[in-house]
Order: structure tokens, then sequence, then C-alpha cells
């Protein structure tokens, strides 16, 4: 890979091993050269800006939970070293959570949750991130409710009008990545599926997806079967029922030895005016940052169908934004 340490054989493999490097490693002072001075890292819960912040953000995760291990389950990517690639990488996590910070005072507790990161490249370096943890699930294994999670971290902070704001398009910043991704058939097909499913076509779920799908979604809940795909895409839908739906990036690939597959990070941008996975309507508006992978395939010759499905969004982000407009402190 031109640009690129020799070292890395693809660009999955520098995704995967910087991160080790970085995390399990203690390589903390390789962000230096893995990361640009400028880099932007959007999460749901806060935009962060620099480099030197991002070792700082590390450090702390480090002392909160410091036998963190990142297990990379899959890099979906698109570009080219001259250009500049995007990587949408899978990770699961497990931790345990020894020190005090974020979550609160160390509990002790035996953590595994999944994270969807798309990250930009290019030089050897990241410099634009888009990051989601599900920590829904991390707060649940801490015996925390999302909204109570939310709730408490507003406190911490210093309340309303000294906490860190969650991500949103006022809160967002521009970095160097402006690309879409690929034209792929298979990124196509997982765009066409989550826009109808999001224009109220849920007979789509039926039609694309495996009867034996597997399904893994925000708070570490995983599914089989089409009931599990309605419940939670109809749940998230309904919350948000005029919400703008953005596909801002799309990858489809197909690659030796691996199914085909596709990574989409998309938005819903709009008001909490609906009964569903929310709860009671607040009219608070609220972002939705989300990514989703998906793997194809075919069971039955001639039935090529949605097999695999991975979606992250983060509810206590979600939350946070509810309780800051509505004042429910």
């Amino acid at each position: 890979m031109n640009g690129f340490d020799p070292k890395f054989r693809d660009f999955p493999d520098y995704i995967i091993g910087i991160t080790k490097e970085i995390w399990e490693d203690r390589g903390i002072a390789t962000l230096h050269e893995y990361y640009s001075k400028d880099i932007v890292v959007r999460s749901p819960g806060s935009v962060v800006l620099g480099n030197q912040n991002v070792i700082g953000a590390t450090m702390a995760t480090l002392a909160e939970f410091p036998d963190r291990e990142l297990l990379g389950e899959d890099v979906i990517w698109s570009g080219t070293p001259e250009e500049g690639m995007l990587s949408s990488h899978r990770i699961i996590s497990t931790a345990t959570h020894s020190g005090d910070g974020v979550y609160g005072k160390a509990t002790g507790t035996k953590l595994q949750y999944r994270i969807l990161a798309d990250c930009h490249a290019r030089n050897n370096a990241i410099d634009d991130e888009w990051l989601i943890r599900d920590q829904g699930a991390i707060v649940r294994q801490m015996g925390w409710d999302p909204a109570d999670y939310a709730r408490d971290l507003i406190t911490r902070e210093g309340g309303p009008e000294a906490c860190i704001k969650p991500l949103t398009p006022s809160t967002d910043q521009p970095g160097p990545y402006t690309g879409t991704g690929n034209d792929n058939e298979w990124g196509q097909r997982h765009a066409d599926i989550l826009t109808r499913i999001m224009n109220a076509d849920m007979g789509v779920i039926e039609a694309e997806y495996d009867r034996a799908a597997q399904t893994e979604y925000p708070g570490g809940v995983t599914g089989h079967g089409w009931a599990p795909v309605d419940r939670f895409w109809m749940g998230l839908r309904a919350s948000f029922p005029n919400a703008k739906f953005t596909i801002h990036h799309q990858i489809g690939r197909e690659d030796p030895q691996m199914p085909p597959r596709s990574a989409i990070r998309w938005s819903l941008w709009g008001k909490h005016d609906g009964w569903g996975a929310f709860g009671a309507p607040t009219g608070a508006e609220v972002y939705v940052l989300g990514i989703s992978h998906a793997e194809f395939g075919q069971l039955i010759g001639g039935e090529t169908k949605l097999r695999r499905e991975w979606t992250l969004f983060d509810e206590t982000s979600v939350q946070k934004q509810v309780l800051l407009q509505t004042g429910n402190l």
C-alpha cells in the first residue's frame, strides 16, 4: 500500500493491527504516527478535535478499563491508498471496570460490547473518524438504565449548561474526508433495504432477510429470525416517524473466502414525536448517528438474502439530548 508502513499486508491488517498496537500493546504514543494532528473524531456523545485530545481520551479509557481487549470481527472498506481509504471496522470488546471514570466509581463489572467505527486513512495516518460504542450494552451491564445514566452523566459533567454536548448537525465539525463510498451492488442492496424500512415498507424484512437471520442491535441484543428485525426497526422509526433519514456513506465488498457484505453510515434527524423504543413522545429534536453492517448469501439456491446484520447507535446520547431539552433532570 503506497504511503503505508510495509509491515501491513493490506488495509484490514493496518486497521486491526494499529488498534491492537494502540490499545492492548499500550502503544499510545504511536497515535502521533497513526492519527493526524488535526483529526476529527465524532461519536454520538461528543466531537473530539486534535490528536492530543484523542490521546488524553485513550489514556482515560485505559485507566478505567486496563484489561480492555478489542477483537476485530471485520473491516469493510473502500478507496485506494493514493486517494485515501475508508474502513468500517467492527469490533467486539471485553473489559473490566476496574477504575473510576466516565462510568462512575469502579464496579469490577466484566463487560462485553460492540463498536462500529468508520475511519479515513491516507499516508499511514487516520485523519477523520466516526465512532459508535454500544453504550446501551455497557451501562446495562453495570446496572444502569440508559436514561438514568444520561441523567447522572449530565450532573457529573456540571449540569445542562456545562455538560459535554452530544453530536448533532450543529456541533459537528468538518473533516478532510468527503467521499460517499462505492457503488458496489451489495452496498446498493443494503441501502435499498434500509431506505424501504425507513419509508415504512416493513414487508421488505420478510422479502430480503433470511428467515433465520442473526441480528445484533443496540443494548447487546442478539436476535434470530424476522420478528427481532421488525421489532428493532419499527421501534426506532416509530419514535421518530417524521425525522429525516439520510445515508451518508455506503460500501459494498466481495472478497475471497468472505460473504458479500456491506457497511452503511446513516442518520435520523428530527423530533421525538412518536411512541416507540424511547417511550412517550417528548418533542425533543434528536440526532441519531447509526452504522449498519450486513452479510448476504444463499442458503437455498437462487435466493440471496441478508443473513447477518449488525446495527449500532448510542441510546444514552439519544436520552441525553431528550433530557437536555425537556429539563427532566
